[in-house]
């Protein structure tokens, strides 16, 4: 009995082999048929070493196992690339020292990735490399086309340095897609200075664009200054005028009044009124100091000589005849220290 199950034991093991053989090359087959493609990267198919279909969803597929098919993973992983310093020319002749970096990624898109594939330049290193070659040429096209203000300006109103970006980026894009299939996905510049030649030119350039700017504003403070003073001129002329007017008719009306004042005085009694005019005119006219030789019977100074009138009343009392001298013999403008009545001429003239 146990000679029986041995011997469909040892006719048995020899299919179980061949059967587990199967399944491991099935295993093996289905393996070898299976990859993986992961975020940020793209896998490309061949079948005998041509490339076939780009597969760039993340996740798992299908090919056929090798050798009929094989995988190419491509890396789509942004990086950055510097130019170096490089030495360049502005629209005015001066050099310029201006070192640009650039970042890219080999683009999604199936037709660029085999684009890339037919470079031979899959190692970064090597696409570096080329990138910095390009990206030189564009350096010294794009600075031409601007004048060192626009690239260094304390002004951003005048500085450009954007556009000089852009206009980087726009003169790199479409020859680095075209020749490896690679996507720029930005461009700026890193450092910009100047060569010591150009920094004088720039330093002598700038002192005279100051100059200039510090001669007009300086006329302009001139012209304001000067329409200022017209126009302060010109009110203190209309203030003056008005002022002046204000006063002829405060006159006016004075003189106006004082002509009614004295016309009403005169009304009422003509005599005092022309005596108290003459005694004004005097005291206007006679000083402490002043020798008068006039005509003792001339306006105003026949009040000097005449008598005032005697005012109407009761009689007074006959009194002694007093020892005063007459208003004739009174001496005008006698100083004191003059001499007496008998070397006084005024006083002769008077009496």
């Amino acid at each position: 009995m146990s000679a029986q199950t041995a011997g469909r034991s040892g006719k048995l093991n020899p299919a179980l082999r061949i059967l587990a053989a199967v399944a491991f090359l099935c295993a093996a087959g289905a393996t070898s048929a299976l990859l993986m493609v992961a975020p940020n990267r793209a896998v490309v198919v061949t079948q005998f070493g041509k490339p076939v279909r780009v597969l760039t969803e993340p996740g798992l597929a299908w090919k056929a196992p090798a050798p009929i098919e094989g995988t190419i993973p491509v890396d789509l992983r942004l990086r950055t690339t510097s130019s170096g310093l490089q030495d360049v020319g502005t629209r005015e002749g001066l050099r310029i020292l201006v070192q640009a970096y650039v970042a890219w990624q080999v683009d999604r898109d199936p037709a660029h990735i085999k684009q890339f594939l037919r470079t031979g330049h899959i190692d970064p290193d090597d696409i570096a490399r080329q990138l910095r070659s390009f990206l030189g040429s564009a350096l010294q096209l794009t600075a031409s086309n601007f004048s060192l203000t626009n690239l260094i300006n304390a002004d951003r109103h005048e500085a450009r340095l954007a556009a000089f970006e852009q206009q980087l980026q726009a003169s790199l894009y479409q020859q680095v897609l075209d020749t490896y299939g690679i996507r720029i996905v930005q461009t700026g510049v890193e450092r910009l200075s100047l060569p010591a030649e150009t920094l004088a030119a720039t330093v002598a350039r700038m002192r005279a664009e100051r100059e200039t700017v510090a001669a007009q504003r300086t006329a302009e403070g001139l012209r304001a200054a000067a329409a200022i003073r017209s126009d302060a001129l010109r009110d203190a002329r209309l203030i003056g005028a008005q002022a002046q007017q204000e006063v002829a008719e405060i006159k006016a009306k004075g003189r106006e009044k004082a002509a009614t004042i004295h016309a009403e005085a005169y009304a009422v009694d003509p005599q005092l009124y022309t005596l108290v005019r003459s005694l004004d005119t005097l005291g206007a006219t006679i000083g402490p100091k002043t020798r008068l030789i006039l005509r003792t019977d001339a306006q105003p100074f026949r009040a000097l000589v005449e008598e005032l009138p005697a005012a109407p009343g009761p009689s007074a009392p006959e009194s002694e005849p007093s020892h005063s001298p007459p208003i004739s013999e009174l001496q005008v403008g006698r100083a004191e220290g003059a001499p007496g009545p008998a070397s006084d001429p005024i006083g002769r003239q008077l009496r």
